[in-house]
């Protein structure tokens, strides 16, 4: 029986994931200067925040060699918490129409492979940007771990409220 409870999960889900392939597919469709001035940006922006929260006062030399270090594992980071968020999402949205087991995992890995592998296919039309399987490869590996974060809350509140119904029957005897 359908309830309105996973109605109303499915399509906030649904929607979420929506939102998460459009910027995924728009960041993908960012040609390779667009791209590369977005994450210099960003790493300069957290060498920033680092060297105002460590008080260490670096040099404007030394901050520019950090944000070019650290660019390259933001990048890395950035496809990998892209595709955990869809990991989640995916898996949440299936848990509502099938059973926890093998079968969900294996349709939520699949289709965050799937997902990679055509938001590499789609960068490879873009100017400057290449297909990486490697990318593939992380941002799977990236949605196996939100599933799999998903699959250790769902275990984690089911022994909390197993304990809890324990506690109750226990202290009603």
């Amino acid at each position: 029986m359908v309830t309105v409870r996973k109605v109303t999960v499915t399509c906030i889900v649904s929607a979420l994931l929506g939102i998460l392939y459009y910027t995924i597919f728009h960041f993908s469709a960012q040609d390779s200067g667009e791209s590369g001035s977005l994450s210099r940006m960003i790493s300069e922006k957290c060498v920033g925040i680092l060297n105002s929260l460590s008080g260490a006062g670096w040099s404007d030399a030394a901050m520019a060699g950090m944000a070019e270090y650290f660019e390259h594992p933001l990048r890395k980071l950035a496809h990998f918490s892209e595709y955990a968020c869809m990991g989640v999402l995916v898996y949440v949205l299936w848990s509502q129409w099938m059973r926890q087991g093998w079968r969900l995992r294996l349709l939520t890995a699949v289709w965050v492979f799937l997902s990679a592998a055509g938001d590499e296919f789609h960068q490879y039309f873009v100017p400057g940007r290449y297909a990486s399987f490697a990318d593939v490869m992380l941002d799977t590996c990236g949605g196996v771990f939100g599933m799999l974060f998903c699959i250790c809350v769902v275990f984690f509140c089911r022994r909390h409220t197993l304990k809890k119904s324990v506690k109750k029957a226990a202290a009603a005897t």
